[in-house]
């Protein structure tokens, strides 16, 4: 008889239910987040011959896990679950054992409904590895940015104009070496033009146009022990920030170099004039993958990055809304795409601006230029060919009527 189960997952321990082709429970069963508990949660599941696993999320290393032992798995989202939970209950009531259940029984009726997890190739992992850390990272680094920038305006607003981003590594070291205005107290123009060749400072101001920005800015009226403790909080922020601007750039070069040996990295490359884009297009080429099955549509590819609108209809009313539900890394990844390629490309332009002739705002133009850059994006991703704006029908028409 054919079997289906469901695993609810956690990060000490993990519930497991498996039903029959009728919905009668066969086995329920917990397994602990470590080696012998994931092997033993497989075994069981081989022994009994599932031929579907649902779970609530698409990734991680219990999902590997289950792919490696061939098995098919269904990623299901915990919204859908939820409002699945008063099909098979008729009071409240939650538990780890009950949701494995409603897993394993949505994996046996609406399977076709959900879709099957394929892994990507390790190329495509590494580069999702990569890209994902450097975003966290990212992320970090202007948490830390803003605290530093409102430790600075309380006491010497200065310091944080003085160079155009209070993160860069210039900026870095000049409050590594003034974290206060009372270290600055004997700074002149020759001093700081001596410090910005000591750093290869390769802005376009002058010492004299910068220390003129230093001083131009409001004094603060901090007492001794406050500018003291603000002082030692600038220190803190500056000697846990060099290390993390560090790593990103470090990891901007990796993800660089995966990207351009990547199978499929002059694929999502090509979209991209400027070489500093490379964090761009990893990004698509993580998030999209390298599974052609995944997406059969560019409909499913728009509607996965969020750039496809979500239609709402009650009687008269019909109404497009935006689309909450959708990979988010993917969506920033596109907006990235159509945001960098409306300055330059003339198609992406002309569509951007349409857009906005016709009322629409920002965001909403640029979700209209993203969508209609996944569907060249799906194209020659299927295809297996870069972009080649000789073969972009409507560049060319544009460009036919402005000749």
């Amino acid at each position: 008889m054919e079997s289906t189960a469901g695993v609810d997952w956690a990060s000490e321990e993990h519930a497991v239910c498996v039903v029959d082709e009728t919905g009668r429970r066969l086995i329920e069963r917990r397994f602990a987040h470590d080696e012998q508990g994931l092997r033993a949660l497989c075994r069981l599941l081989v022994a009994a011959d599932v031929t579907r696993v649902a779970l609530e999320r698409p990734d991680g290393l219990l999902v590997e896990r289950l792919l490696n032992a061939d098995l098919t798995v269904l990623a299901i989202h915990p919204n859908q679950v939820a409002a699945t939970r008063d099909r098979y209950r008729a009071g409240g009531g939650k538990s780890d054992s009950f949701d494995a259940f409603v897993l394993a029984e949505l994996a046996r009726t609406d399977m076709h409904r959900f879709r099957v997890l394929t892994p990507d190739g390790d190329e495509t992992k590494a580069v999702r590895a990569l890209s994902r850390t450097r975003e966290d990272l990212v992320q970090a680094r202007v948490a830390l940015a803003n605290q530093l920038r409102a430790q600075l305006a309380g006491f010497w607003p200065g310091a944080a104009q003085i160079f155009a981003d209070v993160d860069s590594p210039i900026a870095l070291a000049f409050l590594e070496r003034y974290p206060s205005p009372t270290d600055a107290r004997g700074l002149g123009a020759k001093r700081l033009a001596g410090f910005l060749a000591r750093h290869g400072y390769s802005g376009r101001r002058s010492a004299d146009q910068l220390l003129t920005r230093l001083r131009s800015a409001p004094t603060g009226t901090a007492g001794e022990l406050e500018l003291e403790a603000r002082r030692a909080a600038v220190l803190s922020l500056v000697a846990t920030l060099r290390p993390l601007v560090a790593q990103i750039t470090l990891l901007t070069s990796q993800i660089a170099a995966a990207v351009r040996t990547h199978t499929d990295g002059p694929i999502f490359l090509s979209l991209f004039l400027d070489p500093k884009s490379v964090v761009t297009a990893a990004s698509l080429l993580a998030e999209i993958g390298d599974r052609r099955e995944r997406y059969p549509t560019s409909e499913t590819l728009a509607a996965d990055a969020g750039m496809s609108p979500v239609a709402v209809e009650s009687g008269k009313r019909k109404v497009a809304c935006f689309r909450y539900a959708c990979d988010k890394r993917l969506r920033n990844a596109v907006a990235a795409l159509a945001d960098s390629t409306r300055h330059h490309h003339p198609w992406a332009h002309s569509v951007y601006q349409a857009a906005r002739a016709r009322g629409h705002d920002h965001p909403h133009a640029i979700r209209i230029l993203g969508r209609a850059w996944l569907r060249i994006l799906w194209r020659i991703w299927q295809d297996g060919n870069p972009y080649d704006p000789a073969q972009h029908g409507s560049l060319q028409r544009l460009h036919t009527t402005k000749g």
